[in-house]
């Protein structure tokens, strides 16, 4: 997938192009009661169970929850304008992370083409939003982990392709430690593979060297609704998914998957959650701090600036 994108070719307007009708409901009443659980580019090398952490992370660790793709987006807004209020000040500005699952949503990069729909933009299975990052059309739905890093790249390191390739180092290292599979890179693309199964994707902005938007990791996902699109635009590869993968292989020993070799959708969720938090924690050498949704919520209250376009 593209990092950034020049212009738009696709007559889909800004901002939730399909909106399907859902009931209103107290997403914040739901989430709240659960979001304390947590039941040559170089990458950092280290395997070793402790390390010292270089900054603080905090993290919204909502990923029981199918948060509603607009709201995810708000969210990420609004801590990004935080960030960027506080470099303005010479405050001190660490990271966020949020981690969630999305109800059923396709979404596209700024210059994304609408010959990779299989279907009328007017008669959408699903929301369609166009968003700022860079990519093709892919799909988010329930049984799939999606991590959205808010990172101030000044903390680390100024450097993209460092980045993207930091995120695809943590979904690698979190399915080979947990579950023995080897998932790879695989050469001028951007995501995480297996073969030729793509099993996750991965699409960022970034403004004044603080990113949003992220990665997404198929773990029980369906990937039906994949087949109603031209995932990222390759026509040539499949999607793939832990869970579909796991019932190709044999228990394998020194490894979390032998200790639960046949976990239930939500074990294997709760598993690869806090495997990619473990993860992340250890590439870009962070302390994981748990917020609430409260913290959230107080954001959203805080005018918000538009978010203008940059190149870095």
């Amino acid at each position: 997938m593209t990092l950034t994108a020049t212009h738009c070719v696709a007559s889909i307007p800004t901002y939730p192009i399909c909106k399907h009708q859902h009931k209103p409901r107290s997403l914040s009443q739901r989430i709240l009661s659960r979001s304390n659980r947590v039941s040559n580019v170089k990458i950092p090398q280290s395997t070793s169970l402790t390390f010292e952490p270089r900054n603080e992370c905090e993290c919204f660790n909502l990923y029981e929850q199918q948060v509603p793709y607009g709201q995810a987006w708000a969210w990420q807004k609004s801590i990004v304008n935080e960030k960027k209020t506080l470099i303005q000040r010479n405050e001190d500005c660490s990271d966020s992370l949020l981690v969630l699952q999305h109800r059923p949503v396709y979404t596209l990069g700024t210059a994304s083409s609408e010959q990779f729909l299989n279907f009328d933009v007017k008669d959408s299975p699903f929301d369609i939003y166009r968003t700022e990052r860079g990519g093709e059309v892919t799909y988010h739905g329930p049984g799939q982990i999606v991590m959205y890093p808010i990172m101030n790249l000044r903390n680390h390191k100024m450097d993209l392709h460092w980045y993207l390739r930091s995120l695809e180092e943590v979904i690698i290292r979190a399915l080979s430690k947990t579950f023995c599979i080897k998932a790879s890179r695989l050469e001028g693309l951007t995501g995480v593979w297996h073969g030729t199964q793509k099993l996750a994707a991965i699409g960022i902005r970034v403004l004044q060297w603080i990113t949003y938007h992220g990665l997404a990791l198929n773990v029980t996902t369906d990937l039906t609704p994949f087949h109603s699109i031209v995932p990222c635009g390759l026509r040539d590869y499949q999607v793939g998914s832990v869970r579909g993968l796991l019932k190709e292989f044999q228990s394998s020993t020194d490894c979390e998957r032998a200790r639960l070799p046949d976990p239930d959708d939500g074990q294997l969720l709760d598993i690869t959650c806090k495997s990619l938090i473990k993860e992340f924690s250890e590439v870009f050498q962070v302390r994981i701090n748990y917020e609430t949704i409260s913290r959230l919520e107080l954001l959203e209250r805080k005018p918000v600036n538009h978010l203008e376009e940059e190149t870095n």
